[in-house]
């Protein structure tokens, strides 16, 4: 994303950079350093340059603001983005954008021990969207007081290893014996990150328990459905006391990829992708190619056939939405 702008129409002004926050209907709430946070509107034609997205300012976005006598704040520029983590939006909308959080330092995909239950297909999700834009991630295994059997602990015990041995931190967590917490700070200290999951892992339960001031919203699991109600609705990033700021997002329970094509997605696997070029096909999807590297490490153990089958899964669905 470029910068985009408008002229300023006064020739006296007050100009300030600062990063959105949170976005509520046309507002959005710009931080300016020194806890001070300004309401701000867009006014004027930016130059989005045919964007196919919900939100052309998203949380986390760097923007120049005017103020306004009124004490509010007017964004006349948008800085261009770092990298950003989105996804396809739900509903009626099409095959449109949606931006969760822009600017990020390190993303954690939050995944709780029982209900609602580990989901590994979201997870290598989030990952492949990471990858894609460069982002730092880890997994953060949250409730885990919660693990009360042998299967169980077994379960958890190989996802943890599976994500380890692809090099990525894992954080077992619990808000009830703060197992973790200190770790997680350490984490998040002096970083933009972002924790994103499916409703119900305990997201905002962590950040209250790692920074009591925030007081966000929490909801029960239930336990018909095994799924968490939505308490969070929108993103916001909320500065932290310890330094640095974590973004807070909805519940999400379907992580559709966005602008991924089906021969760019073993990129995004990181154990894949050393392989790609030993494939007999330059353009090798690995999946009923013949002298595909990727299929002949999963047969020898190389590559964990629980990944293979999530890539195939992502791929199967890209595939089919490009024929559509």
């Amino acid at each position: 994303m470029e910068n985009t702008k408008v002229s300023p129409t006064s020739e006296e002004e007050t100009l300030l950079e600062g990063i959105v926050l949170r976005s509520t209907g046309s507002w959005y709430d710009v931080y300016v350093g020194e806890e001070r946070v300004i309401p701000s509107r867009i006014r004027g034609k930016f130059r989005l340059k045919g964007m196919r997205t919900t939100n052309p300012v998203a949380v986390g976005d760097r923007v120049t603001i005017r103020l306004e006598p009124d004490g509010t704040g007017l964004i006349v520029e948008i800085h261009k983005r770092i990298n950003k983590i989105s996804r396809r939006a739900g509903g009626r909308r099409g095959d449109v954008e949606h931006v969760l959080v822009a600017n990020v330092d390190f993303a954690w995909c939050v995944q709780s021990v029982a209900v609602p239950p580990f989901n590994n297909g979201f997870v290598d999700r989030f990952l492949v969207v990471t990858e894609a834009n460069d982002i730092p991630a880890g997994l953060i295994i949250n409730k885990v007081d919660l693990i009360e059997d042998e299967e169980r602990v077994r379960q958890i015990a190989f996802w943890e290893k599976l994500y380890r041995d692809l090099e990525y931190p894992v954080l077992r967590t619990s808000v009830r014996t703060g197992e973790g917490l200190d770790t997680l700070k350490t984490y998040l200290k002096d970083k933009i990150s972002v924790v994103a999951g499916p409703s119900g892992v305990g997201k905002s339960s962590l950040l209250n328990a790692i920074e009591p001031s925030l007081n966000l919203k929490t909801g029960e699991v239930s336990q018909k459905l095994r799924r968490g109600r939505h308490t969070t609705t929108y993103a916001a990033l909320y500065p932290l006391s310890f330094g640095g700021f974590v973004a807070d997002t909805p519940g999400i329970q379907e992580f559709g990829l966005w602008g991924i094509e089906p021969v760019e997605l073993s990129n995004y696997f990181v154990e894949m992708r050393p392989l790609r070029e030993a494939c007999r096909f330059p353009d090798c999807l690995h999946d009923k190619e013949p002298g595909c590297a990727v299929k002949e490490a999963v047969e020898k153990g190389d590559i964990y056939r629980e990944r293979y089958q999530s890539y195939l899964h992502i791929l199967h669905e890209l595939q089919e939405r490009r024929r559509r």
